[in-house]
């Protein structure tokens, strides 16, 4: 499993976190409020079914108000991620041994399973702080800085929104802007792309330390359309350039007859893949368009959360996300909240689940299952109350379906009713403590 996506995991739960804080829409103006602390902590699951990626989060949000309208915003996560995801490898009717990501072990899957590495575990560390004030009447500026930290992975970034109101305050005009550097350093070093798995102890493909950017660039504008409905749009610009593989990622070489990964001949002694299989290759650059809208709507206190998010990128891959939440009061003191999200993407014209032995190799090639054609669907329901000494709680529970599907005339062979696309079933539970002045 790549420790990359792992990270990005832990807020899929946090696969969404980032998405929702950049498509959340600007609050009305308040009042001025009197300079304090409050928090908001969390503590998550997310787990995978059939012993996959398992991710316990804990998290602390302070917010620090000043006078004139002045907030200063600390963040804290940490995450213990243990399991794995399928690494790219075949199902085969006979087992097979992959060498270990670090090249010192092996591991080995059972004829007709998934291949899976169950020995990954790690911890990740994320910090972030921003600072938000007006500048004159009209505009507020805010600024942010994150940096988080894992066995193979660092990431540091920093950011800058502006944004104007227009027609008493009722129009917010907004710019952002956002640059990360990230650094990959798995054990062992990253792979040279398109090189043969080694046998233990042999690192001779490894190239070291490598490095990715990413730009990112956010417009946007809020209206309020009414005294019961506020719409915001967005458009978002993303650029990544830099080492964009996945170090853990494989792809099989296969009889273009049968289908069957071909087998690989061990010297005496030697310990090493029973298959051939080579490490992926992405292009070096990501170029990402998106455009989001969401709509909040009053309905005698009941409030309607609609947003849709449409992604495009020169991957290949289109994208299309529906989320749908309805904030119920049940009292005062309490609400329940149903959500229902619902996203699909194609698959990245590189795509796909192996490569044909003896016929020249393609520039770029990925089994990876998050780069392919799939359907995924997210239910579930928050209940929250204020408690006497009016801090809120909440609880959340969601459940999580992928489904994708590898068309039958791309399998050849023996691979057909064998090789399928690897579904995910998870289940997300979130407790909240909201509490301060």
């Amino acid at each position: 499993m790549s420790k990359e996506s792992n990270k990005n995991i832990s807020a899929t739960l946090a696969t969404a976190t980032c998405a929702l804080l950049g498509g959340t829409i600007a609050q009305p103006v308040q009042a001025q409020e009197e300079p304090g602390w409050d928090f908001n902590t969390s503590l998550l699951y997310y787990g995978e079914d059939e012993d996959r990626i398992q991710d316990l989060s804990v998290s602390v949000l302070a917010r620090r108000t000043f006078q004139d309208d002045r907030w200063m915003t600390l963040g804290l996560t940490v995450d213990g991620l243990t399991g794995a995801s399928p690494n790219g490898g075949l199902q085969q009717s006979t087992a097979q041994t992959f060498t270990q990501p670090s090249g010192n072990n092996t591991f080995t899957a059972a004829a007709g399973t998934l291949p899976i590495d169950d020995t990954f575990r790690d911890t990740r560390v994320a910090v972030n702080a921003s600072w938000q004030q007006p500048l004159g009447r009209l505009y507020n500026l805010n600024v942010g800085a994150s940096a988080s930290n894992e066995f193979d992975y660092l990431h540091l970034g920093v950011n800058a929104k502006i944004s104007r109101d227009f027609n008493k305050r009722n129009t917010t005009v907004s710019a952002g802007l956002a640059f990360s550097s990230d650094t990959i350093d798995p054990e062992g070093g990253a792979p040279s792309p398109l090189t043969s798995m080694q046998n233990v102890g042999d690192l001779g493909n490894r190239i070291g330390e490598q490095d990715k950017d990413i730009v990112d660039v956010v417009l946007g504008v809020t209206q309020v359309i009414s005294r019961n409905l506020i719409m915001q749009a967005n458009y978002s610009f993303s650029d990544s350039s830099g080492y964009l593989n996945d170090p853990y990622k494989i792809v099989a070489v296969v009889d273009g007859v049968t289908g069957d990964v071909v087998p690989n001949a061990l010297p005496p002694g030697i310990s090493g893949p029973s298959h051939e299989y080579i490490f992926e290759s992405r292009p070096d650059s990501r170029t990402k368009h998106s455009f989001y809208n969401q709509a909040k709507y009053f309905m005698g206190g009941k409030v309607l959360d609609a947003s849709y998010r449409y992604m495009t990128d020169d991957w290949d891959i289109d994208s299309h996300t529906l989320d749908l939440r309805l904030r119920w009061p049940i009292n005062d003191k309490s609400y329940l909240e149903p959500h229902l999200r619902f996203y699909t993407q194609s698959e990245a014209e590189f795509y796909q689940i192996g490569v044909v032995d003896g016929s020249p190799l393609p520039a770029y090639a990925s089994s990876d299952y998050r780069l392919g054609d799939f359907d995924a669907i997210t239910v579930g329901l928050k209940y929250g109350w204020e408690m006497r000494n009016g801090n809120d709680m909440s609880v959340r529970l969601e459940l999580y379906q992928q489904r994708g599907d590898i068309p039958g005339d791309r399998l050849i062979g023996n691979q057909v009713g064998l090789v399928e696309y690897p579904d995910l079933d998870a289940i997300v539970f979130q407790f909240s403590y909201q509490f301060g002045r």
